[in-house]
């Protein structure tokens, strides 16, 4: 029976790339986008010429009434939702000092909100269904921290814990709900970053290179095989062979704070 997918944040980047490898697994893929709807169109294109059922969804996953109809056309249109990978977020850098209210605020919303919001909205189904898989995807910062990345970082830890919280709670109704935390992974969110630091953040991870989003997208499919029905690890590292999901080392913090200072300049 095919299983339906609905993936935020899935226009560009890890997104885009973890909604790719569902429909090669079989799955009929549901690609959530706030703005660009042109990436969206393009990729669910792609997806219905390879003979997979996709769709585009738009939503600002930080507001709930959006959400909730975002998830109601979905099941209207595809079915009841099997998989949600939450992996709408934004980034950002600044000096602590320098992070306002509002940017504050606005982090906390998009980045914990809203997976607060799809979470609880998908979730009649597959209580319905009596299965189901949630992944959420986090950030080596948020069991790290991150020197210019206060906010950030507190929103993906606060993720992190949402995830081991809910698979405690829904396991005994058969939902599995895990999270993967990247490294550094090569996506336009690098952009801000002077492009003097990749080699040596390149340096400073074990295989001596950046992340890809093709990588983090073989993780999260690990997560929602059917073979994985007992995998209960939230912020699980798949090191054999999903290298960016390591640790990068402390020194990073240096870099941070070099890119902050050229960024305050």
């Amino acid at each position: 029976m095919e299983k339906i997918a609905l993936v935020t944040g899935a226009s560009r980047g890890i997104g885009r790339a973890i909604a790719t490898e569902l429909s090669r697994r079989g799955w009929a893929v549901a690609i959530g986008y706030r703005v660009r709807r042109d990436k969206a169109e393009e990729l669910a294109r792609q997806l219905t010429d390879r003979g997979c059922r996709a769709m585009i969804c738009q939503a600002d996953v930080s507001r709930r009434e959006q959400v909730e109809a975002m998830v109601h056309r979905v099941e209207q249109t595809l079915g009841p939702i099997s998989l949600l990978v939450n992996n709408a977020g934004i980034a950002g850098q600044c000096l602590f000092q320098e992070l306002t209210d509002a940017r504050w605020h606005e982090f906390f919303a998009v980045n914990v909100d809203g997976a607060f919001y799809t979470s609880r909205a998908v979730l009649p189904s597959m209580l319905h269904e009596h299965e189901g898989c949630i992944v959420n995807v986090s950030s080596i910062w948020g069991q790290r921290g991150a020197s210019c990345e206060v906010a950030y970082s507190a929103t993906k830890a606060a993720l992190i814990g949402l995830t081991r919280s809910l698979a405690a709670e829904l396991a005994p109704s058969h939902i599995r709900v895990n999270c993967v935390a990247p490294g550094v992974i090569r996506t336009d969110m690098l952009d801000e970053l002077p492009r003097e630091l990749l080699p040596q953040l390149a340096e400073q991870t074990p295989m001596g290179r950046l992340g890809t989003p093709e990588d983090i997208a073989a993780a999260v499919a690990f997560f929602c095989r059917s073979g994985g029905r007992f995998h209960h690890r939230p912020g699980a590292y798949l090191r054999r062979r999903v290298h960016p999901l390591t640790t990068v080392k402390n020194s990073f913090g240096i870099f941070r704070q070099k890119a902050c200072s050229l960024l305050r300049a």
